[in-house]
């Protein structure tokens, strides 16, 4: 008989190991292969390795984003750790007494005003569920480093249930190199929603980076980086177009924690030359986009936790909920071919109540603005408004189901609106 090629020997004993793991009687186990050495781990508290406990922080997550996976790999020299890890996620929701015309709850896709014909919709999906790779180690050039991948299954432009890649970077010694939330987005600050948009008036934005990190002592820290820009505008035809961009976006922020990381306070900005072409001179021009925000994550006690976000500025309106995608970093500004970037501002408040490890409810509210419309058409966006009420329960370890309530409404210029109400159900698994 044939010697048996190692790597069916190396899968042999993964498999056994992983067995092992399912059907001891510990809570916590911890399973040692010698050749190939492999540690098989689903409890931090198993191994005093810092490698495994970097790959459990927490601080800084959105409430969508995945835990840190159950079973762990450590290399031979325990220096280095790859976790497999995500979530299947499930919704199912019922709009009632007007739509948000969209997977999600957008409040700018409510039609305006409302129709008999569109008054109610049922859908479900699973399209947000996670898979993900993250290895954390450490070298003696580098120091401290992580590897990230994470991907869903939105598709390219919403294509339901095609493979999408959502972050990508490498980060060691306060520097991260790829496509990760950018500097401006203070994730940790939204409030908790089964809907994967989320409220109306956050800020929520994904680029590819160069951020370098730095912290000083045990409560602040500081980031900065350059960032590969996405642009939405709306043209005056004949007079002016969109061209490629050649300046990247550059956001920063100052942020003091407390509470083990538990609790923040934000204060970030965000710099952007928007370049187009006024047709009228024959010119390639800017104009200048700013913003500012103040974000933060307050936890009280073991029961309550306080979100809020405020931003506002000029010409950042794809990084707005609300306004993303929609045109609105640039508009016109009369019939000159010249484009400016209008203001706009983001609100967002929400509250969170645990009445034990298992069980919490949360309620928020945002709005999301639109300013210095004065040459766009009457039925543009001028403001939409989102609440949230949910209850989410964990029957067991790693499954989390939901139960939601939402109700947006949409504004226009010309003083019409539309509303919207859903019920959103959700069950979840972690792995």
């Amino acid at each position: 008989m044939r010697p048996m090629n190692r790597t069916i020997v190396t899968s042999m004993l993964i498999t056994a190991c992983c067995l092992s793991a399912h059907q001891a009687d510990a809570q916590d186990t911890l399973v040692v292969i010698t050749r190939p050495a492999i540690i098989i781990t689903d409890s931090e508290q198993s191994s005093d390795s810092e490698v495994i406990r970097r790959m459990y922080e927490q601080n800084g997550r959105h409430f969508q984003d995945p835990r840190a996976p159950r079973f762990l790999f450590l290399d031979r020299t325990g220096k280095v750790a790859l976790g497999i890890g995500g979530y299947v996620k499930g919704t199912m929701s019922a709009d009632m007494g007007g739509i948000s015309n969209n997977l999600d709850f957008v409040t700018a896709d409510i039609p305006v005003p409302t129709q008999p014909a569109t008054r109610n919709q049922f859908q479900m999906d699973a399209s947000t569920s996670r898979l993900f790779l993250k290895l954390v180690g450490a070298n003696t050039s580098v120091g401290d480093f992580t590897v990230y991948v994470e991907t869903d299954f939105r598709g390219k432009d919403g294509h339901q249930y095609d493979l999408r890649l959502r972050q990508a970077y490498i980060q060691f010694g306060g520097w991260k190199f790829g496509r990760a939330r950018s500097t401006f987005d203070d994730g940790a600050s939204a409030p908790p929603t089964i809907d994967f948009e989320g409220p109306s008036g956050s800020i929520s934005k994904k680029n590819t980076m160069i951020q370098y990190t730095q912290k000083f002592g045990q409560h602040w820290s500081f980031a900065a980086s350059i960032e590969s820009p996405s642009e939405s505008y709306t043209v005056d035809k004949g007079y002016s177009e969109a061209i490629k961009q050649r300046i990247p976006d550059i956001p920063t922020y100052v942020q003091y924690a407390w509470n083990g990381g538990k609790s923040h306070i934000r204060l970030s900005n965000l710099f952007r030359a928007l370049s187009y072409r006024n047709l009228t001179t024959a010119e390639n021009k800017f104009a200048i986009g700013w913003a500012s925000q103040l974000s933060g994550v307050i936890t009280a006690s073991p029961q309550w936790t306080f979100y809020y976000q405020a931003a506002y500025g000029w010409g950042y309106a794809d990084y707005l909920n609300d306004l993303g995608g929609s045109g609105f970093d640039l508009i016109p500004d009369g019939d000159s071919g010249k484009l400016k970037a209008p203001a706009s501002m983001g609100l967002v408040g929400g509250i969170q109540y645990n009445f034990n490890p298992k069980f919490f409810v949360s309620a928020s509210y945002s709005q999301c603005r639109l300013y210095d419309q004065s040459a766009m058409a009457k039925d543009t966006y001028k403001y939409g408004q989102y609440v949230a009420a949910n209850a989410f329960y964990v029957p067991f370890s790693n499954c989390m189901v939901g139960l939601e309530y939402l109700y947006g409404n949409r504004h226009n210029i010309d003083g019409t609106s539309g509303d919207a109400h859903r019920i959103n159900a959700m069950i979840q698994y972690h792995f």
